[in-house]
């Protein structure tokens, strides 16, 4: 054996992979205790507090469903609302079914999935600009569609069934805590995804295409997968937005104005940030809430907090922090110069 050979050796003996920093570990910490404390809300708070909280919930699971497809995917989507309104319309087609609507939740995310496998089909067909203006066609198609069907409203929409012999309050805290259930979900589920080899694929392709086929990554088989995920997630929360205004609206559930709630928040907080979505999120739900009395000058002032984060915070807040994100995605690996 040649000296190289030995000094290779020795090298990978002190070589250590540790899986997360010490400030990953005590964001996922700081994170569980929160949601323990969020858990606990509906005992400790008014029914008020807790149904505004709901919204705040959806916005981070949407957001992060975009921020997967598009900041770690590169598939920049304005019509992801598509999957929201398939998945309130199957809440309410499902209720109407029997099913009980709070289990229905996840066979609304499963038939979002399964709509967007021939969807895909086709967007994927378009790149760049295009791509992100068919999904905006996609998901007008899938509205027009939906308001054509009698069976589910029409055009003025249709109540949810199959919550009338709940307790109001009871049903406000199942609701809450499966709003809390699906955000904390689509936090974890996007860190454990993009720690594997999907998630490595993902950001491969999202940088080129070329070079990661070059390499050996099945582009399509990537971009699908994610797409899918992005598209139960989005339906998930349509579910959840069913649950807590009882009924659906096509114009409502169907509005580009999902797509824009989604990519203001990733804007702010940080494309491309685990982290991104959920600090983008509580930040646009403050404003919500302290603009909200402004009337239109309410989206006036958040298309001017919005551009100015566009040209000064480039990559968001989360841009802002010197050194590694709270939640990183890589391995990181340490030497140690100690004996083996």
């Amino acid at each position: 054996m040649t000296i190289s050979h030995l000094l290779s050796a020795r090298a990978a003996q002190n070589v250590h992979v540790v899986r997360a920093t010490r400030s990953a570990k005590l964001s996922a910490v700081v994170l569980a205790a929160a949601a323990a404390v969020l858990a606990a809300l509906p005992f400790l708070a008014f029914s008020t507090v807790t149904d505004t909280l709901i919204n705040l919930f959806v916005l981070i699971a949407l957001a992060s469903m975009w921020n997967l497809l598009a900041g770690f995917g590169g598939l920049v989507s304005v019509g992801q609302q598509a999957y929201i309104g398939i998945g309130a319309y199957s809440l309410v087609a499902l209720a109407d079914l029997g099913v009980q609507p709070y289990l229905a939740v996840p066979l609304a995310a499963l038939t979002c999935a399964v709509f967007a496998l021939p969807t895909s089909w086709l967007a994927f067909r378009l790149r760049g600009d295009y791509f992100a203006v068919g999904t905006w066609v996609i998901a007008e198609v899938y509205r027009l569609l939906v308001v054509r069907v009698d069976s589910l409203g029409g055009a003025s929409g249709k109540s949810l069934s199959g919550l009338s012999g709940i307790d109001a309050t009871l049903r406000g805290a199942l609701t809450y805590w499966i709003a809390l259930a699906l955000a904390l979900a689509t936090i974890a589920g996007c860190y454990l995804l993009l720690r594997g080899r999907l998630g490595l694929s993902l950001m491969a392709v999202r940088d080129e295409e070329t070079a990661a086929a070059s390499a050996g990554i099945d582009v399509r088989r990537a971009k699908l997968l994610v797409y899918l995920i992005s598209a139960a997630g989005c339906g998930a929360a349509g579910g959840v937005i069913t649950l807590s205004s009882l009924s659906v609206n096509p114009d409502s559930i169907f509005s580009v104005q999902w797509s824009a709630y989604m990519i203001f928040i990733v804007v702010i907080g940080g494309i491309g940030f685990i982290e991104g979505p959920l600090i983008g999120a509580l930040i646009f739900f403050a404003l919500q809430q302290l603009l909200a009395d402004f009337g239109s000058w309410y989206l006036v002032l958040l298309g001017v907090v919005g551009i100015v984060a566009a040209l000064r915070l480039p990559r968001g807040l989360c841009g802002l922090v010197p050194g590694p994100s709270l939640f990183p995605i890589g391995y990181l690996v340490r030497r140690s110069d100690g004996p083996a």
